[in-house]
């Protein structure tokens, strides 16, 4: 489980820019992206007073979701890749829409850190609902982030997690994803 890349994004635009590394500050979430804050920076939801707490500090997406996209697809627009769905952290190896709400992911560069509480770390909250910037981005997209039953009800979403900034630090690709799982499971909901 580790990091493939990290993105940020100063400016409300769907897509976010890879840098090399991102930091996170504890309760904000990432130093200089437009999503960072206490209450909810959300465009869809600053008309709600009074704001509510920021429960999407951070956007984190299973990279092989990119790889199913494509391959339903089926044509050359349908590569996605990593921050152009405007997630902060993009993953391999961790199933993200599986994890319990309370989720605590630590990211550790080498042995020295594992076991360390000094090191950064996100409280997934939420699942992310598959939003129209999604289709307006790439036809068709918003459709391949949602699993529908058999009288076309959402029943799943796979645009990734939302969470807060539970510890400052730094996050970088190639950095390894530990889990801590809270003591009893609770489904993703919404966020």
């Amino acid at each position: 489980m580790s990091v493939v890349a990290v993105s940020i994004s100063a400016d409300h635009v769907f897509s976010k820019t890879n840098k090399s590394s991102i930091t996170l500050i504890a309760g904000l979430g990432v130093e200089g992206d437009c999503h960072a804050g206490l209450t909810v920076q959300h465009r869809s939801r600053l008309k709600i007073k009074p704001p509510p707490p920021n429960l999407r500090q951070v956007h984190l997406i299973q990279s092989e979701l990119f790889g199913q996209v494509q391959d339903k697809m089926n044509h050359e627009d349908g590569s996605v890749l990593p921050g152009q769905l405007g997630e902060n952290i993009t993953t391999l190896g961790i199933d993200l829409l599986g994890l319990s709400e309370g989720t605590l992911l630590r990211f550790v560069a080498g042995e020295d850190d594992v076991g360390s509480d000094d090191v950064a770390a996100i409280r997934i909250m939420g699942l992310r609902n598959p939003c129209p910037q999604i289709e307006k981005f790439r036809k068709g997209l918003q459709e391949q982030c949602i699993v529908r039953d058999d009288e076309r009800k959402i029943v799943a979403r796979k645009a990734g997690v939302m969470g807060v900034a539970e510890a400052a630090g730094v996050v970088k690709p190639g950095m390894r994803i530990l889990v801590e799982r809270p003591e009893s499971f609770k489904p993703l909901g919404c966020v």
